[in-house]
């Protein structure tokens, strides 16, 4: 092995033991003699070059699973053929991946099993390789571990050049995700564009809540023109969505809001009542004929009808998730071009600042006004939304209306 090192790379001998060593030392050159002496020999001792399968350089991790099963297959063959290092690494195995040890065992007599339909010198020749990849990988005490820190010195430097830039670009990203954000919302912001008509924990004026309730009539234009800078900020906003809903009636789609409203009446609101709840859902919008039935896929479908069978608050989560994708997509982009939003646009109120009086008496009592009671509030919002639910077009009758219409142009007689 020395000679041909060598003779090939003409070098001098020195320097071809060196080499030699190294190599040897790297796992692509094993001894067949003194296997645990990784030193090139001038002398007359054999050497064979590792099975490239073998190589540090395929860069397949050497993990605890695989050596538990090689020494597994060890002990099988032959009884306490274990050296005492390997055995005190067998126990620890054991003890570690206990969890999986049925698997271990099982894959080390398939191997077994395997190897003995191979030919004497194949087995031969495999035990030597095996051997000469663990003795590499996992070095007998007392011997120099050259892979510890040999391959990764070359090649982690590079990998974390190229890992600081992956994170910049996504420090990068994020930061301009983060102003594009503060951009938009500037104008919303209360703290940084101030509070009107005025702030009223400051100036004990109502205005600023009665302007900006749920379902105010009339609401603010920066609440409206927010609507248009992405579709959950339209669905967030009650008086947003109770827009969106007289859009979606006249493109005959209005149950596709309902049905999300009630799934998330369903996942936030009385759990006592969910089984309910979920059942009138399904009869209202997912039973077949139902009266505000919404067109599904049969794979959201499916999984629908079988979570119904054990109803809890996220049963309907799938069927929620493919409407609201669907409205965002196909119907949300035509409400912002609509003259429903437009309308509503032109409409809306632009507050103007007032100005605080300078006087300033600590003598008189000042005159607190309560904040609206949220009792109230909500009490407004149920009634809303009766009020809309009873103006729902049921699909039945509308169907029914189009059927008779063709039935009638089909009886009547021919024009002469």
């Amino acid at each position: 092995m020395l000679q041909w090192i060598v003779k090939r790379l003409d070098i001098t001998k020195e320097e071809g033991l060196h080499l030699g060593s190294m190599i040897m030392k790297c796992g692509y050159i094993y001894p067949l003699q003194d296997r645990k002496n990784l030193n090139l020999k001038a002398d007359t001792s054999l050497y064979r070059f590792q099975t490239p399968y073998f190589w540090p350089t395929q860069q397949w991790g050497a993990e605890d699973t695989d050596y538990a099963i090689y020494l597994a297959k060890r002990n099988i063959k032959k009884k306490g053929a274990l050296e005492d290092y390997e055995k005190e690494r067998y126990s620890v195995l054991n003890k570690r991946i206990n969890h999986k040890w049925d698997f271990i065992i099982m894959q080390a007599k398939e191997q077994y099993s395997a190897g003995r339909e191979r030919t004497k010198q194949d087995r031969y020749t495999l035990d030597y390789q095996e051997k000469a990849y663990w003795l590499v990988q996992r070095t007998a005490p007392g011997m120099q571990d050259t892979l510890d820190y040999g391959l990764d010195r070359a090649t982690e430097p590079c990998e974390n050049k190229v890992n600081q830039v992956n994170v910049s670009l996504v420090f990068v990203s994020n930061t301009f995700r983060i102003v594009k954000y503060c951009e938009q919302f500037c104008s919303n912001d209360p703290i940084i564009s101030g509070c009107l008509p005025s702030n009223p924990w400051l100036s004990d004026d109502v205005d600023f809540w009665e302007l900006n309730a749920k379902l105010v009539e009339i609401p603010t234009k920066t609440r409206v023109e927010k609507w248009a800078l992405n579709f959950n900020e339209l669905m967030k906003d009650p008086k947003g969505r109770q827009n969106f809903q007289l859009f979606l009636k006249k493109e005959f789609s209005g149950e596709n809001l309902g049905f999300w409203e009630a799934c998330e009446d369903l996942k936030y609101g009385d759990q006592s009542k969910a089984k309910e709840k979920a059942e009138e859902i399904y009869k209202t919008f997912l039973a077949p004929g139902a009266r505000r039935w919404i067109n599904i896929d049969s794979t959201t479908m499916g999984i629908t009808v079988r979570g119904l069978k054990n109803p809890q608050r996220y049963v309907l989560d799938a069927a929620q998730t493919h409407i609201y994708m669907l409205m965002k997509k196909d119907s949300y982009g035509r409400y912002l071009k609509s003259p429903v939003y437009k309308e509503m646009l032109s409409k809306a109120i632009v507050p103007q600042e007032v100005v605080k009086k300078s006087s300033y008496n600590p003598f008189v009592r000042k005159h607190l006004r309560s904040s609206p009671s949220p009792i109230l509030l909500r009490q407004l919002e149920e009634e809303a939304k009766a009020r809309e639910a009873a103006t729902n077009v049921d699909i039945t009758q509308v169907m029914s209306k189009l059927d008779r219409r063709s039935q009638l142009k089909q009886e009547a007689p021919p024009a002469k």
